[in-house]
């Protein structure tokens, strides 16, 4: 994992991107079953994020997934393959190709444990700002840290996101 890891106050035009994003990705993820959520840090009002809008589709299968990459790709998507080996249950792709990057979309199984983890870390977050400004710190602290390390500074948060699913999820 390559790249500038780079931590900024959270942006009240994020909801907006991620509104009109999704109303794009609505062309591509439209059918019954299918849901598309804003993830990820630029989700939480108030959090220290990068400024890149996490977007998690949820699809019936992954093979619904893999008949759309086409379509994503129309929308100014890259699909990157090469993260499966390491999250072999998630369909990746970022916008635009190029640095930087704005858009993140993981595609994942509705209702399975990527689904279910990440909406329930955003949540909790929501819920606790204590939480999540604690989290907004560590995230800074890593990024000033790790900053060319991205591999790093996701390690780095793991300690903090496991303690929360333990909380949350069952």
């Amino acid at each position: 994992m390559t790249g500038t890891v780079r931590v900024v106050a959270w942006r009240s035009e994020w909801p907006e991107l991620f509104a009109r994003e999704r109303a794009r990705l609505a062309t591509v993820f439209d059918g019954p079953g299918e849901r598309i959520e804003h993830v990820g840090s630029t989700s939480v009002a108030g959090l220290a994020a990068k400024p890149i809008i996490d977007i998690m589709v949820g699809v019936k299968a992954l093979d619904d997934v893999e008949a759309r990459i086409g379509a994503l790709e129309a929308l100014g998507y890259q699909y990157v393959p090469q993260y499966e080996s390491e999250i072999p249950e998630r369909r990746y792709f970022r916008r635009p190709h190029r640095r930087p990057r704005t858009h993140h979309v993981h595609c994942v199984v509705l209702g399975g444990r990527l689904w279910t983890r990440h909406l329930a870390f955003r949540d909790h977050l929501r819920a606790h700002p204590d939480d999540a400004e604690a989290y907004g710190r560590l995230k800074r602290r890593l990024a000033r840290r790790s900053a060319q390390d991205r591999r790093a500074y996701l390690e780095g948060k793991d300690p903090f996101i496991r303690r929360i699913l333990e909380e949350v999820v069952s």
